[in-house]
């Protein structure tokens, strides 16, 4: 699993620095997390295929958040778009995408499902054989998720010099994942062990969209590889973060550290800070394996 920081295109001062949108690419599926203005055209300059996307996941309605969704429909829709399109965000986004298709007689030439999220509360969205993704409420000026994917396990790993040695038939291998002993002909019992090493365990990521310092949604991040933690501020402005419903570089470490994350993603900086290194010199004071995420940059989880 990919994670790729999108933000907004640097060239608009009025967002500063702030990485708001994210690509997860999971075994060739992408998913899109928040859509800023210029999501589209970041998409474009670092490779994410929107032929891929299924999943659209917006946290919230602030501006940085969704204002280049509209565009981006609009865009796939123009470019041919055949695959159904499923999006999840705060009920009215409906109402005001469906007035600005109406007002510009749009009809988009593939399935569109809108998925509103339910205020304060955490659920499933997806549930697949690759992926698994829940939302779950954070705490900012208006309703605010974040959201968790989890990728699934393929079944126990294939050892192919193994199974040729015991001419194991291509079509048992899907069994041997699940963890089946093969029979052969004459009787004689292959051990799955024999055959097969461990699944890779599920690897999780969470995504905390603007918030206040708060521990009220800490459950959801436990033991998760790689948590993205907004971090607005520095420390010496932690009365401005509370005020305004943000966090600091060192409360994100805080949490990241008390969930047990194995590493710490920074992102959201205030457009008054320029230089962002200092973000993560503050957060290594309290958890050392935390990164800033600029746009452009890939994190592995």
């Amino acid at each position: 699993m990919k994670v790729t920081i999108l933000g907004n295109n640097s060239a608009l001062p009025a967002y500063g620095r702030y990485p708001t949108s994210q690509a997860v690419t999971i075994d060739g599926d992408v998913l899109l997390i928040d859509c800023g203005e210029a999501t589209q055209i970041q998409m474009q300059r670092y490779g994410i295929k929107w032929r891929k996307l299924e999943h659209i996941f917006i946290s919230h309605l602030h501006g940085d958040h969704y204002f280049g969704l509209p565009g981006l429909i609009n865009s796939m829709g123009l470019l041919g778009r055949n695959l159904p399109l499923h999006l999840y965000a705060a009920k009215p986004l409906e109402s005001i995408l469906q007035q600005m298709m109406a007002v510009a007689d749009t009809a988009l030439p593939f399935e569109f499902h809108f998925h509103p999220l339910q205020e304060n509360e955490s659920e499933v969205l997806v549930d697949n054989s690759k992926f698994k993704i829940i939302s779950f409420p954070v705490e900012h000026r208006i309703p605010c998720h974040g959201f968790k994917v989890e990728k699934k396990s393929r079944g126990r790993k294939i050892i192919l010099e193994k199974c040729r040695e015991y001419a194991i038939p291509a079509y048992f291998y899907e069994r041997l994942k699940r963890g089946e002993d093969y029979e052969q002909v004459h009787g004689f019992v292959v051990k799955n062990e024999w055959l097969t090493e461990d699944a890779p365990q599920t690897k999780k990521y969470a995504y905390c969209a603007d918030t206040v310092f708060t521990e009220s949604f800490l459950p959801y991040l436990q033991d998760v590889d790689t948590l993205y933690h907004e971090s607005t501020y520095l420390e010496a402005e932690t009365d401005r973060a509370t005020l305004r419903f943000h966090s600091t570089a060192k409360q994100a470490a805080t949490i990241a550290l008390k969930a047990n994350a194995k590493q710490l993603l920074l992102g959201h900086f205030s457009s008054r800070y320029k230089e962002l290194d200092l973000f993560a010199t503050e957060a290594r004071t309290i958890f050392p394996n935390s990164y800033v995420a600029e746009e452009g940059m890939e994190f592995e989880v």
